[in-house]
């Protein structure tokens, strides 16, 4: 069966790369069909540990509720956005194997949903291709890399719980966005339920954080038993989560202030918008969250009003940094503890990042193969247990390098790098302009997210986001104030001729 899995992580990758990249529908149609295939046998391959009824009970229901989820999306397209900005929180713990994982079930019936619509709209002729423009190729580069990784992968379980679970279904997710028609009424309406959950799960935060009562995930519980701080994770897992979700509902909010076009009421909204959503960021104590904020408008401020603000808000930077290093406690937990005390600051991160520039130094074109990095850490530091947590990755570009090699990790450069050209350049002051700064600006914060969390193509928002760029790449910006006609002044009146004078 491992090797029926690596067959299928080939074939699903290579599907969802000729439906980025394919120019007839035929090529797309056999895509999709490759794509659904490879998802079957990995769903078979990593089955959890269910009995045959309940499993084919609720095969049953994944099927009924996708093919109402297609026909909805035929009618509504935009219903597609909604759904998965209201899944984003539904994490469900699932066994497989010796493995919990968190999967976002609900989202998988909805993603089923936009496969059987897209077939159907390929079958009654819809000749539309390369929707992803600016970031198809890489991103059809890195997905055909990563699926063809698991060929040599040292943890083929893993590697295709990251494929069968997270690339593969959120891959097509990231098509299903970019196929999205232009409404500038629709994109609104999405901001608006972008920032509205965002603010009632901030209150279910502070709900949470006055009460000193976290509903689920245990490891939280103790950690607030004995650190001096209250952490709250609202309706997430995770308290990191939870506040890179509202990190991007305040970026998302940012881009229209910072790049103007926003005018009274509105304005003072959006500010609105931001503080309260900040203060329920505040008790999420997710250091990540804030280090990704801080880096999302030092880059929306440098991209909207030029090199001297940007300048002044990192000196701002500066000096609250030497105020804090002036703080004896602090100055001695940084740079008082040498590197174990670095290390214990960092939860353990320095050491797993060191250990993983190792992995890749020593395999340093291919990698480890998809999902590598948990088993071979432990496998050099002698850890017992299959997949310990302890050993789970955290920093994204060096799991990429562990797992991927070089090839790997120059394929997400040339990713990132064609999502930021994409998003942060050539912009004006219009609504278009705000929806690609928004989109960017958000995709920055993310990837700065994930140096510390790394779960980046395990977000379902990271994929909408390249669907929402390549959307806003379709529109053309308004980079200048539109010109205003002058208006014609009224001609003259005609001076009459002087009659002749007659001759004698």
């Amino acid at each position: 069966m491992t090797a029926a899995a690596q067959a299928a992580g080939v074939i699903g990758s290579a599907g969802l790369a000729a439906l980025y990249l394919g120019t007839t529908r035929s090529a797309r149609l056999a895509g999709l069909v490759a794509w659904a295939a490879a998802l079957g046998v990995l769903g078979v391959y990593l089955l959890p540990d269910l009995s045959r009824s309940r499993v084919a009970a609720a095969a049953v229901g994944g099927v009924v509720v996708s093919v109402g989820v297609a026909v909805l999306l035929r009618r509504w397209p935009y219903l597609l956005a909604f759904a998965t900005l209201a899944c984003i929180p539904l994490r469900l713990p699932v066994d497989i194997g010796s493995d919990e994982v968190n999967l976002l079930l609900p989202l998988y019936a909805v993603i089923g949903g936009l496969a059987l619509a897209l077939g159907w709209s390929l079958l009654r002729g819809d000749d539309r291709s390369r929707e992803l423009g600016p970031v198809a190729l890489p991103l059809a580069a890195f997905v055909g890399w990563t699926g063809l990784s698991l060929v040599w992968a040292v943890d083929v379980r893993r590697g295709a719980i990251l494929l069968g679970a997270f690339l593969l279904p959120f891959g097509l997710l990231a098509l299903g966005f970019a196929r999205l028609p232009w409404r500038g009424r629709w994109l609104t309406w999405l901001w608006s339920g972008l920032v509205a959950t965002a603010l009632a799960y901030a209150l279910v935060g502070g709900y949470q954080w006055l009460t000193r009562d976290v509903f689920w995930n245990p490891s939280v519980k103790v950690f607030n038993a004995y650190a001096p701080f209250f952490r709250v994770n609202s309706v997430f897992w995770d308290p990191s989560v939870y506040g890179r979700y509202l990190t991007v509902a305040i970026l998302a909010s940012l881009a229209g202030i910072v790049l103007g076009g926003v005018r009274g009421w509105r304005v003072a909204g959006l500010y609105a918008v931001v503080v309260a959503t900040w203060l329920g960021l505040l008790i999420s104590f997710s250091q990540s969250s804030f280090v990704a904020l801080a880096a999302g408008i030092v880059v929306a401020v440098a991209v909207a009003w030029g090199r001297r603000a940007t300048l002044a808000l990192l000196a701002v930077g500066a000096l609250t940094a030497v105020v804090v290093l002036a703080v004896p406690q602090v100055r001695d937990e940084l740079v008082g503890k040498s590197r174990s005390g670095f290390n214990r600051i960092t939860s353990g991160r320095a050491n797993l990042v060191g250990q993983g520039v190792r992995i890749a130094l020593d395999h340093p074109i291919a990698g480890v193969g998809a999902g590598g990095f948990s088993h071979e850490y432990a496998r050099r530091l002698g850890i017992p247990g299959r997949d310990p947590k302890r050993v789970a990755s955290h920093t994204m570009p060096v799991t990429v390098a562990a797992e991927e090699g070089i090839v790997g990790l120059g394929l997400l450069g040339w990713l990132l790098a064609a999502a930021f050209l994409a998003t942060l350049t050539g912009l004006g002051r219009g609504f278009t302009s705000r929806v690609s700064l928004a989109t960017g600006v958000v995709l920055v914060a993310i990837t700065v997210h994930s140096l510390f969390y790394a779960a980046f193509f395990e977000d379902p928002m990271t994929w909408a986001l390249f669907g929402l760029l390549a959307l806003t790449a379709r529109v053309p910006k308004r980079t200048t104030p539109r010109p205003v006609e002058p208006v014609p002044e009224p001609a003259p009146p005609p001076v009459p001729e002087p009659a002749p004078t007659p001759t004698p």
